[in-house]
């Protein structure tokens, strides 16, 4: 087993990422901090729950009769295991893969592609996670998977990665151009909007375009633009500015981002 095992994948736009896998210690740690934090919300449900109980004891019974006890656990347990759903879907969706746990151990949920995750995929690992933490299930296939998946990052295709800062490269030069237009940008737009595999990509066009073809270059650099400039809603820059100036501009930014 590798200390940092990595995973790449290669974009749309054939320019290749390379990821560092969060790992079983880091995951873990996120863990607890996250089970903190639920406890904290469980708890706080379960006194105003006893509370709200009690003063309408009498009610419920009327409604469900000599069954008022068995309904009062049933929904206790349904109501406690959406909020432990919940907490999960909730924060990988609002917050780009990460919940608090995975934020203070600086990890981050993305899907197989590399591409943010949705909704959808936060649901099926929040929805599978009873199942990895039964025996220690998932740990075990963490720890021996060569992508480091459990149960519900192999059905909903996803991966944990570190999300630490990109790292930077002396082969990347920055012209005094995009210098100016960094700064003209920081004015008109919020550059948190691109994901840190967004400014990954931008960093590995950077990086590999002195050995380009200058038609591959061209192409390549013209449409990276494009698509940054639809992300960040950024409508009015002169057509004059050279799209590898843009580029060389937001990749700045990066530098300048809480990756956290």
């Amino acid at each position: 087993m590798h200390l940092f095992n990595r995973v790449k994948y290669r974009t749309p736009e054939s320019v290749e990422l390379e990821f560092t896998l969060a790992g079983i210690g880091n995951r873990a740690w996120a863990l607890l901090i996250d089970y903190l934090v639920l406890a904290t919300i469980l708890t706080t449900f379960l006194i105003a729950w006893v509370i709200i109980a009690g003063q309408l004891s009498d009610f419920w019974q009327q409604v469900f009769g000599s069954t008022f006890s068995q309904w009062l656990i049933a929904i206790t347990f349904i109501v406690s295991f959406v909020i432990y759903a919940g907490y999960f879907v909730f924060f990988e969706t609002l917050w780009q893969g990460q919940t608090p746990g995975k934020k203070a151990a600086q990890i981050r949920v993305v899907r197989d592609n590399g591409r943010p995750i949705g909704i959808q995929q936060a649901s099926l690992r929040a929805l599978l996670r009873p199942f990895d933490e039964f025996l220690f299930i998932g740990a075990f296939l963490i720890m021996f998977s060569r992508q480091e998946k459990r149960l519900g990052d192999l059905a909903a295709g996803t991966i944990v990665i570190q999300a630490g800062t990109p790292t930077t490269s002396a082969n990347i030069i920055i012209s005094e151009q995009a210098k100016s237009l960094y700064q003209e940008l920081i004015q008109i737009t919020d550059l948190s909007r691109l994901l840190p595999d967004d400014f990954a990509v931008i960093r590995e066009y950077l990086q590999r375009r002195s050995a380009m073809s200058a038609k591959a270059r061209s192409a390549l650099s013209l449409k990276l633009s494009q698509q940054v400039q639809e992300i960040l809603n950024i409508e009015n820059l002169p057509a004059t500015i050279h799209s590898d100036i843009i580029l060389e501009a937001v990749y700045l930014g990066s530098q300048n981002q809480d990756w956290g």
